[in-house]
């Protein structure tokens, strides 16, 4: 999260570590977080804002607790990943058991029962022949794999030129240096150029953004931009380009669903140039948008699929690669082999650990029940539609993004300045204020992001609703 630059946080709590110091000191003296401006934390006689970490201490269900006691709705699933929810004691007893049984061994020319068990299980729930497990330790890894195989898969049968890839501007992908390449934000790779060379963006599916003939006719829109990829295919040429990775729901820029027709368009494109296309579906699979894998939810045949997150609800770290029977054919011969890997894919306590989440799943019906209450989340989220700065509400299953907007009437978005002041200055900690853990987010123009814990209803729908409702009105009064 982003603080408030004008507002000091209360002390933190007096909760110690086993040295003696106080949890929000060793944070600030230790701790180097992820995506996160430290400065805010620093004393402000050394310029920082003397800013305390914020610490979550505690989760149950939909809920969590920081250090000080206070109570949040986890309205983001902690990163798009609690699935199941919080607390869940099976899921730390399956970590447990295996863990006693066997804590690790690597998938190097060996096997361990978690893993094939869990690889049989993603297979069955994979569409089409997408048959061939590949386990990493998260997203950004599985989409590294990816390239990796296409580029492996291409030289194998002929055509070594093909290696380029094609993916959506504002797309996130990953943080490794390949999966950086295949990201479409300017900011977030410019500090780590020059990256992998042969990644090329084509225009992202954001219909409240799209070209202005366009927005009244959604299928024209999803033509259009499927299109693009067909340009820039020709553009690269053919025979040097082998992938178009695309999430079935983009995250970045605000929760962009697919109009329709457009991946069965990108289908026809990927198959007349012999491209592979990837479903990047570590945000969207496992009930996220409704099935397992939302490439089911909009009818498209991916060739792979990359997954990880709500795989083991976040109760410990897992991801895959998986691919098609064909793309694993050639590895099936003489001495081929993909020459890549990782220490703790697959590892055994977290393929314990997915089962036993997966096995909620079923029990528990969440792919029907986000499939169901999908509708109802949608309706009670566009209700705020009635407010002066909520532009557009979109996104699919229990994935939404909200489009704040400084004119409703022409779409106008903020500059750089505003957007700073409204997201950074105020938003992000009036929304944890306000009890509401979710993400304000400028990577493309301002939103707010909700993929909630798959196990809430209609009652959590209106107190989502209720919180931003307070807090967006307020906002007016920040510009």
């Amino acid at each position: 999260m982003t603080l408030n630059p004008n507002d000091v946080w209360e002390p933190s709590s007096d909760q110690r570590t086993p040295k003696g110091t106080l949890l929000s000191d060793a944070a600030r003296d230790h701790l180097w977080m992820h995506f996160t401006r430290h400065s805010v934390f620093e004393e402000p006689g050394t310029g920082g804002l003397g800013h305390a970490v914020p610490i979550i201490t505690r989760g149950d269900g939909w809920k969590v607790w920081d250090d000080r006691g206070n109570e949040y709705i986890d309205g983001l699933a902690g990163l798009f990943v609690v699935q199941v929810g919080h607390g869940r004691e099976e899921l730390a007893e399956a970590a447990a058991k295996q863990a006693r049984e066997l804590a690790f061994f690597p998938l190097w020319s060996y096997a361990h029962p978690k893993a094939i068990e869990l690889a049989e299980r993603l297979a069955g729930y994979a569409p089409g022949d997408l048959n061939r497990v590949f386990f990493t330790t998260g997203g950004g890894e599985a989409v590294e794999s990816a390239w990796k195989l296409a580029k492996q898969y291409f030289k194998l049968t002929g055509k070594p030129t093909k290696h380029k890839v094609i993916s959506r501007s504002v797309a996130y992908h990953g943080t490794p240096q390949g999966a950086l390449s295949i990201t479409g934000i300017p900011g977030a790779k410019e500090m780590f150029e020059p990256l992998v060379p042969g990644a090329f963006k084509v225009p992202n599916t954001n219909l409240y953004r799209a070209p202005e003939h366009l927005r009244e006719d959604e299928k024209a829109f999803g033509r259009w931009a499927a299109d693009r990829i067909a340009e820039a295919i020709e553009f690269e040429g053919p025979d040097t380009v082998a992938a178009v990775f695309l999430e079935p729901v983009q995250n970045s820029g605000g929760c962009f669903p697919p109009p329709a027709g457009y991946f069965e368009r990108v289908r026809e494109i990927c198959d007349e140039y012999d491209v592979l296309l990837v479903a990047d579906e570590v945000i969207t699979s496992f009930g996220r948008i409704g099935s397992m894998f939302a490439s089911i939810d909009f009818g498209f045949q991916p060739d792979i699929i990359t997954c990880a997150k709500g795989m083991t609800s976040g109760y410990s770290p897992i991801g895959a690669m998986i691919a098609s029977d064909r793309l694993f054919e050639p590895f099936k011969k003489g001495t081929t082999y993909f020459p890549h890997g990782y220490t703790f894919g697959g590892h055994p306590v977290s393929a314990a650990v997915a089962l036993a989440n997966l096995d909620i799943f079923e029990r528990e019906g969440l792919n029907d029940h986000v499939r169901s209450e999908a509708p109802a989340f949608k309706a009670t989220l566009d209700r705020l539609l009635d407010l002066p700065l909520v532009g557009d509400v979109r996104g699919a299953g229990f994935f939404y993004g909200i489009e704040l907007v400084k004119d409703k009437q022409t779409r106008q978005t903020f500059d750089e300045a505003e957007s700073e002041r409204l997201l950074r200055g105020f938003l992000s900690k009036a929304l944890f204020d306000a009890g509401l853990y979710c993400r304000a987010d400028d990577r493309g123009d301002p939103v707010i992001q909700l993929a909630p814990p798959l196990i809430i209803g209609q009652e959590q729908f209106d107190d989502i609703e209720s919180r931003l409702r307070g807090v967006l009105t307020e906002a007016e009064n920040h510009l």
